[in-house]
């Protein structure tokens, strides 16, 4: 059925009028929650009030408050002013009964920036799947934790949105139990958060990690010393209530100046950041409630079991925040050691090792690829072996094709596969990473692969085991991989995660 004329769709708060966009129903900004004002910033999401009549869903609801960033990075986070941020974006091709797999997209940006806005699911709908793209706070909106017994409040506005996909899923032509969770960076740190949490057990099904794997957390004592500081930077007592009447600008601001307050001192365990990039401490938070404990404990122990995983990583993900400020060609070989030391290597082991399996690479392409290795293969692959050991269907990828960008310098670069997992490579932002002219087959193959895997839970390669370590790299030549971790025994006994938690 091609789509012609403006679609109606009956949510429980009320019906919905989107938009027909290449033979595609669009319908952008639908409320997920109860817009959060006030004290309610700081608190977990409220269901939607009802309306009457049919309300309109045809452009992008007000985006998440998060601090301007810089070029060329603000072009990946367009903002829209107001209040009701926790909205929806759903593109689909039928609507009532078709049943078709979901696939649910949480977006990245360190916890910090990022929104809906341009992740256009228009391939995803073109090619049988009901896609939808939900915005979840960010900052201290998102994570800010106190003596309060509040935490993770934007993983729980992440719950609302996959509550609202079981609800209201199946108007849009979705099957509400067959709901494949993605995402990237932060989006995929908050699906290894949300295979470990009670509260969405059910609402998922599949999940598909994409440089992230649950391994950016804080422990309560650390997030609560992070909500004191951000206090005492707004000159008010440690209360939700003082910090809400601060106003979103000067939290905003408190949150930059207690992240430059950071920076002298930083440990990547505790921030996860990467030597010489920002700090950040706003991430979820192990809690004892929410998130009862370190992921990867959990899913050893079983948890998400029954849940189908794909996870995986870029093959040089620091290039990412090296490149773009000209950074990696003034990296030197004690800046490398400095960055093994705090990630906690044995630096004359390491850099040997380093140097065996990059042998042309300089100590800037040894640190990017170092970067990738502490803060996304390392924990993709023990999350990958601790489902293994829990007996779950679990697949691991690499993504290793280099862009042309910055004279061929991005590399195999953090977010470069978003856009080929979107089959979006006509999309102008999307070339800033790209380039102009790149590979359509790779985008074929690996949006395909994604597709399949939402529907089946299966990928066209063996599964990840201890004793096999298979994985798929997809590059200018996609080949099924033994083991894409040369420097993997370095890591086996290093502390990836805050102290106390590991």
């Amino acid at each position: 059925m091609t789509p012609r004329s403006a679609p109606i769709a009956a949510t429980r708060a009320g019906a919905v009028r989107g938009a027909v966009h290449k033979g595609r129903y669009v319908f952008r900004g639908v409320p997920f929650a109860a817009p959060p004002t006030g004290i309610d910033r700081y608190l977990p999401p409220r269901p939607t009030p009802p309306w009457t009549g049919v309300r309109g869903a045809v452009r992008d609801g007000p985006t998440p408050p998060q601090p301007p960033s810089l070029a060329p990075m603000d072009a990946f986070y367009p903002t829209v002013p107001g209040e009701d941020c926790l909205n929806l974006n759903v593109w689909t091709t039928d609507l009532g009964e078709a049943c078709l797999p979901v696939m649910v997209w949480l977006y990245g940006g360190g916890f910090v920036n990022g929104s809906n806005i341009l992740y256009n699911g228009e391939r995803f709908a073109r090619d049988g799947v009901v896609f939808v793209a939900p915005n979840y706070r960010l900052g201290a909106e998102g994570f800010l934790c106190l003596d309060d017994g509040i935490a993770n409040v934007g993983l729980l506005d992440q719950i609302a949105a996959l509550e609202w996909v079981r609800d209201n899923i199946a108007a849009f032509g979705g099957d509400p139990d067959d709901v494949t969770v993605f995402g990237e960076s932060a989006g995929a740190m908050s699906v290894g958060a949300l295979l470990a949490m009670p509260r969405a057990a059910g609402l998922f099904h599949r999940a598909i990690l994409q440089s992230g794997a649950g391994n950016t957390v804080s422990s309560v004592e650390t997030a609560r010393g992070i909500g004191r500081r951000l206090a005492t930077k707004l000159g008010v007592e440690p209360v939700r209530e003082a910090i809400a009447e601060a106003g979103v600008d000067r939290v905003l601001a408190a949150q930059t100046a207690l992240a430059a307050d950071l920076a002298p001192q930083p440990d990547p365990r505790r921030w996860g950041g990467e030597p010489g990039a920002s700090v950040n401490p706003w991430r979820p938070t192990v809690d004892g409630d929410t998130l009862p404990t370190l992921p990867v404990d959990a899913i050893a122990a079983g948890v998400s079991a029954e849940i189908d995983v794909l996870i995986g990583t870029n093959a040089e993900e620091g290039r990412l925040s090296l490149v773009p400020v000209g950074a990696i060609e003034s990296i030197t070989e004690a800046d490398l050691a400095e960055a093994m030391r705090l990630y906690g290597l044995p630096v004359r082991r390491a850099l040997d090792a380093y140097r065996t399996a990059y042998p042309d690479a300089s100590p800037g392409d040894l640190l990017a690829i170092l970067q990738g290795d502490w803060y996304y293969r390392a924990p993709a692959t023990r999350l990958a072996e601790a489902r293994a050991d829990a007996d779950g269907h679990t697949y691991m990828y690499e993504f290793a094709w280099r862009s042309p960008q910055f004279d061929g310098l991005l590399g195999a670069c953090h977010a470069l596969e978003i856009p080929f997992v979107f089959d979006l490579l006509d999309d102008p932002v999307m070339q800033l990473l790209t380039g102009p002219t790149p590979p359509q087959r790779l985008a074929d193959l690996m949006h395909a692969s994604w597709v399949s895997f939402a529907r089946t839970g299966r990928a066209d390669w063996p599964r990840h085991l201890p004793e096999g370590r298979a994985a798929f790299r997809f590059g200018s030549v996609s080949e099924r991989r033994c083991d894409p971790f040369p420097t993997r025994t370095l890591w086996k006994d290093v502390d990836l995660y805050e102290p106390g938690l590991g």
